[in-house]
Parts: C-alpha cells; sequence; structure tokens
C-alpha cells in the first residue's frame, strides 16, 4: 500500500503521520495511544512530559508481556505438532 498522511489527535494535539497502513488502523493505534496516555494523567500528578514516559514503560510492559506469552504459546504449538 502506498504511504499517505494521516492526522490523529492524541493528548489534546494533532500529528500528522506518514504510513502505509490503512488510516483506520492508523487512527486506531492512535485512539489507544490516547486512551493510555489519559488513563495516566488520570491516576498521576505529574506533568504531561513525565506522564507520557510513564505511559511509555506501560506499553512497553504490554508489548513485552504479550510477545513473551507469544513465545510460550509457539512454543507449545511446535511441541503439540512433534508428537
Amino acid at each position: 500500500m502506498e504511504k499517505q498522511k494521516i492526522t490523529v489527535t492524541v493528548a489534546g494535539k494533532n500529528y500528522t503521520l506518514v504510513s502505509a497502513d490503512p488510516p483506520e488502523y492508523v487512527r486506531r493505534v492512535a485512539s489507544y495511544v490516547d486512551r493510555k496516555l489519559n488513563e495516566t494523567a488520570a491516576v498521576t500528578n505529574l506533568p504531561s512530559g513525565q506522564a507520557a514516559v510513564l505511559t511509555c514503560f506501560n506499553l512497553a510492559e504490554e508489548l513485552i508481556k504479550a510477545q513473551d506469552e507469544n513465545a510460550v504459546l509457539r512454543l507449545q504449538m511446535q511441541k503439540a505438532r512433534e508428537k
């Protein structure tokens, strides 16, 4: 797919992104990031920059846990095929 510009809003600010992914997907990602930033802001009193960094750590933790779960499932599937 050809790259295109997509404008999204995160934390009340507009960002123009360039992506080969479908616009709906990019908007879905932006919406998720926005929601996570809002969740962090709602439970902390941190300045926006620090809240953004904390959100990044939380998202990285989610990603790494999902990758670990994926690796375990792939190993289980491989073992099941070998039986």
